[in-house]
């Protein structure tokens, strides 16, 4: 104690207390840029019969496992004990369960006054809307940012869960633990960390927000410059029914794109002249349909056009230029999956790394919690009476 990895947080031990989406997210980069991350999952998570390893699974990459009955009184204290030595604690619970388990903020820095306490919720510790259930779609909603993306005529667009669960909550609650450790180093003492995905969605979007104020971004969908309205910023169909993007946002890459395209920019609406834009987006669609979207590759990409062919996930890993920076790495021939996504942003000196996950939930029981220094006959106890698996 503590374990030591490759990474910028080499050195700091993560208690996280398993939760869904969002959370497992946060500490996956931790872990990645080298924090010793250890789950806390349920007793009724750990599996009858251990199953075969699956020690790549990238979503739980670089954490181990430990099975804890958190409604018992020794599971608690044993929580406790960890968060002790423990730099940061994680938890993803609705506002008030953690304290009525037992391991709230209050207790845990009684336990440990240096601790980083990182709480992540939809809606927040606190507000109207605080202890009840939604989703990543909800917030992205509430903020506005879903409202704000679709096409003209259309409905609002869901795009995935990257802003809500993954950017606003995950990597925010990230970047938190982070800075909160950094201060700690200074003033030797914890806090807690309040990251709500709704708060972290509005944040994403704060460039937006001041454009929408300053009448540079409309509430028409599909009529803006980044939402699909502008020419210059927009996905064409190639003549395979594939697609390609086209971002010439400034007038000097925009000038070379309509040379590109075999188009005459004095037969062309002013670039930004938005009365015009019908005009240029249909005469650039028909430009873009006359090929492929391999030919349109090997004819735009190294240019200043501002150009990408949008690519399928599986497509993206075989890109010549996602190839040559390592974007993906291999991972062992027993992962159906065959590769992941490497961690990311690279640091010159102390880079970060993809290690391997726990084989199952509660697989480094024993482990774990004798590098904690827990006597062993303890040990032997809790798991006789249900308290660990």
């Amino acid at each position: 104690m503590p374990r030591t990895f490759r990474g910028p947080l080499s050195g700091v031990t993560v208690v996280e207390l398993a939760g869904l989406g969002a959370l497992p997210f946060a500490t996956l980069k931790l872990a990645d840029m080298g924090a010793d991350v250890i789950r806390v999952n349920r007793i009724n998570e750990v599996p009858a019969e251990p199953p075969a390893a699956a020690r790549f699974r990238e979503f739980d990459r670089g954490r181990r496992s430990i099975a804890v009955d958190l409604k018992s009184p020794d599971g608690v204290e044993l929580v406790l004990s960890m968060v002790e030595q423990a730099d940061v604690l994680c938890e993803a619970f609705r506002p008030g369960v953690a304290e009525r388990l037992g391991i709230g903020p209050d207790v845990a820095l009684a336990r440990n006054p240096k601790l980083v306490y990182g709480r992540l919720t939809g809606w927040g510790q606190t507000g109207p809307l605080s202890h009840t259930a939604a989703h990543s779609l909800n917030y992205e909603a509430m903020t506005g940012a879903i409202g704000s993306i679709g096409p003209l005529g259309g409905p609002p667009v869901p795009l995935l869960q990257v802003l809500g669960d993954f950017a606003g909550g995950g990597l925010h609650l990230a970047y938190g633990v982070v800075c909160a450790l950094f201060e700690a180093q200074r003033s030797g003492k914890g806090q807690v960390i309040d990251a709500a995905m709704v708060d972290g969605v509005a944040s994403i979007f704060t460039v937006f927000y001041s454009m929408a104020r300053a009448g540079m971004h409309t509430e028409e969908l599909g009529t803006n410059l980044f939402d699909g309205g502008s020419p210059f910023y927009n996905v064409y169909e190639t003549f395979d029914s594939k697609h390609i993007t086209l971002a010439p946002i400034e007038p000097h890459f925009y000038v070379q794109l309509l040379e590109q395209l075999g188009l005459d920019p004095q037969s062309l609406p002013d670039q930004y002249d938005q009365s015009g834009w019908p005009v240029i987006r249909e005469r650039v669609a028909a430009a873009v349909r006359t090929k492929t979207r391999a030919e349109w590759q090997t004819q735009l990409e190294g240019t200043d056009v501002c150009f990408a062919p949008a690519l399928t996930f599986n497509e993206a890993r075989h890109h010549p230029h996602n190839a040559a920076r390592e974007m993906f790495i291999d991972t062992p021939d027993d992962n159906p999956d065959g590769y992941q996504v490497a961690p990311a942003p690279r640091l010159s000196r102390t880079p970060g790394e993809a290690r391997p996950s726990y084989d199952y939930e509660g697989a480094d029981t024993d482990s774990v919690l004798g590098e904690f220094n827990f006597d062993p006959a303890k040990i032997a106890t809790w798991r006789a009476a249900g308290v660990i698996a």
